[in-house]
C-alpha cells in the first residue's frame, strides 16, 4: 500500500482527534470524579497543579493539532464525495466551537483565577467559596468538551467508512 499525503494527515488528523478525545473522557470520568472527593485545599491544590502541568508542547500538538489538520485534510479530500466533505466539516466545526473555544473562553478563564490564588494564604472559607465558583462551572463546561470531541471522532471515523 503506498502512502499519499492524503493518508498521513488523515491517519494523523485520527490519532491526534482520538487522543483528545480520551484526555476530556479521561478527565470527566476518573480525574476530576476522584479529586472531587478531595477536601477544598486538596481539590483546589490538585487541579492548581495539574493545570500548570498540562499545558506542556505535546498537550498543545493534541490539542490544536486535530483543528489545523482537520482544515488541511477538507483541503486535501476537496474532491471526495459530498458526504465526505460535510462530514469532515460537522467534525471540525463541532471540535472547534465545542472544544477550543469553551476552553479558551469557559475553562481557561476559570483556570487562571484558579493559578493567581495563593492557595497558602487563602482562609478556609475562601478556598470554599473559590471551589463554589470554580468547580461545577468547570465540569459543566468540561462535560460539553467531553461530549463534542466524542462527536467529532464518531465523525471522523465515519469519513473513513465511506468510499471517497
Amino acid at each position: 500500500m503506498d502512502f499519499t499525503l492524503q493518508h498521513i494527515v488523515t491517519i494523523v488528523l485520527v490519532l491526534l482527534l482520538g487522543l483528545s478525545a480520551g484526555l476530556c473522557f479521561t478527565w470527566n470520568n476518573a480525574v476530576t470524579p476522584g479529586i472531587g472527593q478531595l477536601d477544598d485545599i486538596g481539590f483546589l491544590s490538585a487541579f492548581q497543579q495539574m493545570n500548570r502541568s498540562i499545558i506542556n508542547p505535546l498537550f498543545i500538538l493534541v490539542f490544536f493539532g486535530p483543528f489545523f489538520l482537520g482544515l488541511i485534510n477538507l483541503y486535501l479530500y476537496k474532491n471526495a464525495s459530498n458526504t465526505v466533505i460535510w462530514l469532515l466539516i460537522f467534525a471540525i466545526a463541532i471540535y472547534f466551537f465545542g472544544v477550543l473555544l469553551v476552553t479558551i473562553f469557559g475553562n481557561v478563564p476559570l483556570n487562571e483565577i484558579l493559578d493567581k490564588t495563593d492557595l497558602g494564604k487563602a482562609s478556609i472559607e475562601d478556598l470554599k467559596q473559590l471551589r463554589e465558583r470554580f468547580e461545577d462551572k468547570w465540569n459543566r463546561l468540561h462535560l460539553i468538551r467531553t461530549i463534542s470531541s466524542a462527536i467529532a471522532f464518531l465523525l471522523l471515523i465515519l469519513t473513513l467508512l465511506i468510499k471517497k
